[in-house]
């Protein structure tokens, strides 16, 4: 007989755990299931979630380039924590002319992207997928802009009910409550505090001042925002960033990511019960 040592069983008892502690999560990540898993999962799965978070976007001199990836997968592992739902492999690389001038990964062409994210979409739907949530970590007038026409397309191409839940659709007044700031935008007192909150290690421990470019518009109508490194340019930024970072606290960031996360679950929850020829 074969005795096994201590150091044995305590490994042997940490992998149950682990498998147990999978096997009780409601939701699952599709590159985790092998194809049969994965076949299975997306015809029964009441929603399947194409995230999409810039890998590599300036958010200003303190704050990482991953700051919407990092969201995005916080706000996709709470969804899988909570409901039967199926998270798609993420989408890294996006359309965001905003930031052109500063280091980054983009792609330039919003054609590209829209063909792209719609092409990721129709082979989730082509396998068994029955709605698509499309997660984008930027915001609506932005990334959201190529992403709806890709959710668009898909609705009247193949019928399939789509969503798409951008940043600005989980901000709320509460939000809004908790900054300081005068105003805000872009890697300002709340996205810091969010960095602040997920991944402390990666922010500028020297947070900067307030840096209100221009200020804000007071006139209606939708004016695309730019980030230009020219001096001589309406829209030059000497930091990349659009509000006070110098406000920013690991607790905002914590209570903004519990509101945002209330209003996504609200959302994935209330279109899964939509019916599906709606």
């Amino acid at each position: 007989m074969i005795r096994a040592t201590p150091i044995v069983v305590l490994t042997a008892l940490v992998v149950m755990l682990a498998v147990e502690g999978k096997a009780q999560t409601p939701g699952a990540y599709l590159g985790d299931l092998n194809w049969p898993e994965a076949e299975r999962r997306l015809a029964q799965s009441p929603l399947v979630i194409l995230p999409f978070g810039a890998g590599a976007k300036e958010h200003g001199p303190h704050l990482p380039m991953n700051a919407d990836r990092k969201v995005m997968e916080y706000l996709c592992q709470q969804a899988v924590d909570s409901l039967d739902v199926l998270v798609a492999p993420p989408i890294l690389h996006g359309w965001f002319p905003a930031f052109r001038d500063y280091p980054g990964t983009e792609v330039r062409d919003p054609d590209v992207f829209t063909r792209y994210v719609l092409e990721v979409a129709r082979s989730l739907v082509e396998h068994g997928a029955r709605r698509i949530v499309f997660l984008n970590t930027g915001i609506m007038r932005a990334t959201g802009l190529p992403i709806a026409i890709a959710a668009r397309e898909i609705r009247v191409q193949l019928g399939t009910p789509t969503l798409v839940v951008s940043w600005d659709d989980l901000e709320t007044a509460e939000i809004e409550a908790l900054a300081e700031q005068q105003m805000g935008g872009h890697a300002d007192e709340l996205e810091t505090s969010i960095n602040l909150f997920l991944q402390p290690e990666l922010v500028s421990p020297d947070l900067p001042a307030a840096d209100y470019g221009g200020g804000a518009k007071d006139y209606p109508g939708y004016q695309p925002g730019l980030f230009s490194r020219e001096r001589n340019d309406p829209a030059f930024s000497e930091t990349g960033y659009f509000g006070d970072p110098s406000l920013a606290t690991a607790d905002k960031g914590k209570a903004a990511l519990e509101i945002m996360t209330r209003q996504w679950l609200r959302a994935l929850r209330g279109f899964a019960e939509t019916p599906l020829g709606s």
